[in-house]
């Protein structure tokens, strides 16, 4: 496995009445992403001055590439993607790459 590891930092916008729905479904995906070899860690939060957004922050083993390659193309991602046009108004992604790291050994950096 990589010593390399990559965060993705998403920002949903949860449709008007929809966010704990989306919330369920996302919870769902996290147990099913968190079995995966690559998977290292997942911090969902709620945005205090957006009632309506909802961020995930996730870390994995491997590369931006490798992550697009072998963990977007999982089945039970493609169940939750078909979902997301009910439940959500956007979706911003950042990839990131850990450089440092203060009070966890989540990264090593």
């Amino acid at each position: 496995m990589s010593n390399q590891q990559v965060q993705l930092n998403i920002r949903f916008k949860a449709k008007p009445g929809k966010k704990e729905e989306f919330r369920k479904a996302l919870s769902s995906l996290i147990e099913e992403m968190s079995s995966e070899k690559s998977f290292i860690s997942a911090i969902v939060s709620d945005d205090l001055d957006q009632p309506d957004d909802l961020v995930i922050y996730e870390t994995w083993h491997g590369t931006r590439d490798s992550w697009i390659a072998e963990e977007f193309t999982k089945p039970y991602r493609k169940n939750y993607e078909g979902t997301l046009s009910d439940l959500i108004v956007d979706r911003n992604v950042s990839w990131l790459e850990p450089k440092g790291e203060w009070g966890s050994q989540i990264t090593n950096a």
